[in-house]
């Protein structure tokens, strides 16, 4: 388990590393980073929320960052970011306005309409960013 609510398998999961047969393992610093961010930003966000939410996207490895044509810096290539879906426009903007008024986070980033939630921890360095892509 990475944490209370998120397994490894989940964190890892990637439909693109499969079909491209990319191995999309952490390190021990990663392993390391996605625990702190399972723990300080999905763990209070599912508690909020009460009910399970979708890991959309957690760790990447570069090559598969590449691949899905992710930002060269994504904080998931350290596994720093995780993106979050609860099913709806209306249950992802609940998510996050919570998030933003409650936790620690370095971004938060309301994607393409609240398409899903990407949040990011990073130890020490948290500049509390809240974004929005179009």
């Amino acid at each position: 388990m990475i944490s209370k609510f998120i397994t490894y398998n989940e964190a890892v999961r990637s439909q693109t590393a499969t079909r491209y047969k990319i191995d999309n393992t952490p390190n021990e610093e990663q392993l390391s980073n996605m625990k702190i961010v399972a723990r300080l930003c999905f763990d209070p966000i599912r508690e909020f929320y009460g009910k399970p939410l979708r890991v959309s996207s957690f760790f990447r490895c570069k090559a598969l960052n590449t691949k899905i044509k992710g930002s060269k810096t994504s904080q998931h290539m350290e596994g720093k970011a995780i993106d979050i879906d609860a099913g709806s426009v209306e249950e992802n903007k609940k998510i996050f306005d919570w998030a933003v008024d409650n936790l620690e986070f370095d971004q938060i980033i309301n994607e393409f309409n609240f398409s899903w939630v990407h949040i990011s921890f990073n130890q020490g360095k948290n500049r509390k960013q809240i974004l929005v892509i179009k």
